[in-house]
C-alpha cells in the first residue's frame, strides 16, 4: 500500500463534520432515486415498444441496467465506503468496492459496444446486416459484462494483501492507488474513451462528406434512391450524435475523480480539498441519473414511447 492506514483514516471525509456527511448522503440519495426511476422507465419503454427493440437499444438497455444498479446498489455501497463505516468483515468490504468498479466498467464497455455497432451500421452496412443480429448483440453484452466482472474483482482477488487491522471500510485504504491509476483509469477507462472518440470522429467526417455529395448527385440524376439514401444517412448521423453525447457526458462526469486519483498518486504531498473530492464523487454518480434525460431529450422514439405509456397509465 502506498498510503499508510493512519493517512487513510485522516482522510475520512466526515470525521469532524456531521453536516457535510448529512449533505453528501442527501445528494447521493436524490441521485439514486432519479437514476432508479429514469433508467427503469428507459428499460420499460424498450421492452414494451416493439419499434425500440433495435440492436443499438440492446446496448442502451445494458447501459440503463448498469445505471439503475448504480442507484440501487453502487450509491449505497459508495456511501458506506466514503463514510468509513466500521466493519469486521474485510472480504465483504472488498466485495462492496468491487461492485462499484464492476458497474463503472460495464458502463464504459457498453458505450464501447454501441460505438462499434454504430461504426458498422453507418460505415459497413453490408457487413452489419450479415453479422449484427439479436443473438450477436446478446453475446457481445455477455462478453462486456464478463470483462467488467473480471476487472472489478481484482480487489477481491488481492484481499489477503489488504490491511487486516483496519476497522473501517474506506475505498482509498482498501484498493491500491496504483491499480486505480494504471489499470482502472489508464487501461480500462482512458484507452476505451480514446478509441470511441476516434470512432465517432471517423463516423462524423465520412458521413458529413457523403451528405455533402448527395445534393450534387440529385442535380445530375432523377434516381429517387439517392434521396432515400440521404435520408437514411441523416437519420443514422442523428443516432450517432445522440450516442456521442452519452459518451461526452460520461467523460465529463467520470474524468474529475480519476484525475484526482492521479494527483494523489503521483503527488503524495499534494492536498486536494475534501469538498472537491466529494463533488467529483457526486458528479460521477450523477451520470447515471442524467443519461435517461439525454435519451428523452435527443431521441424522439423514446419520448413517444414514454408518452404512450403515460397515457395508458
Amino acid at each position: 500500500m502506498n498510503q499508510s492506514l493512519g493517512a487513510c483514516l485522516n482522510k475520512m471525509p466526515y470525521a469532524d463534520s456531521p453536516k457535510i456527511k448529512s449533505l453528501y448522503i442527501t445528494f447521493e440519495l436524490i441521485i439514486a432515486v432519479l437514476a432508479i426511476i429514469g433508467n427503469f422507465l428507459v428499460c420499460l419503454s424498450i421492452t414494451r415498444t416493439k419499434k425500440l427493440r433495435t440492436i443499438t437499444n440492446y446496448f442502451l438497455v445494458s447501459l440503463a441496467v448498469a445505471d439503475m444498479l448504480v442507484g440501487l446498489v453502487a450509491i449505497p455501497c459508495a456511501v458506506l465506503t466514503d463514510v468509513g463505516r466500521p466493519h469486521r468483515d474485510l472480504p465483504l468490504c472488498l466485495l462492496i468496492i468491487s461492485v462499484l468498479m464492476i458497474l463503472t466498467q460495464s458502463s464504459i464497455l457498453s458505450l464501447l459496444a454501441v460505438a462499434a455497432e454504430r461504426y458498422m451500421a453507418i460505415l459497413l452496412p453490408f457487413q452489419y446486416q450479415r453479422l449484427m443480429n439479436p443473438r450477436a448483440a446478446c453475446v457481445t453484452l455477455l462478453l462486456t459484462w464478463s470483462l467488467a466482472v473480471l476487472s472489478g474483482c481484482v480487489p477481491v482477488i488481492d484481499w489477503q494483501k489488504q490491511p487486516e487491522n483496519s476497522m473501517y471500510c474506506i475505498f482509498t485504504c482498501m484498493v491500491r492507488m496504483s491499480f486505480m491509476v494504471y489499470c482502472n483509469f489508464f487501461c480500462f477507462l482512458l484507452i476505451p474513451l480514446i478509441a470511441m472518440f476516434i470512432i465517432y470522429a471517423r463516423i462524423f467526417l465520412i458521413v458529413r462528406g457523403q451528405l455533402r455529395r448527395i445534393p450534387q448527385v440529385r442535380t445530375n440524376t432523377f434516381c429517387t434512391g439517392q434521396e432515400d439514401t440521404g435520408n437514411m444517412e441523416a437519420t443514422e448521423m442523428q443516432k450517432a450524435i445522440s450516442i456521442f453525447l452519452l459518451l461526452f457526458l460520461f467523460t465529463v462526469c467520470w474524468m474529475p475523480i480519476n484525475l484526482i486519483n492521479c494527483v494523489l498518486f503521483f503527488c503524495p504531498t499534494c492536498d486536494v480539498p475534501m469538498y472537491i473530492i466529494l463533488v467529483a464523487i457526486l458528479l460521477s454518480h450523477a451520470n447515471s441519473a442524467l443519461n435517461p434525460l439525454l435519451y428523452a431529450y435527443r431521441m424522439r422514439s423514446f419520448r413517444r414511447a414514454l408518452m404512450e405509456m403515460w397515457k395508458v397509465v
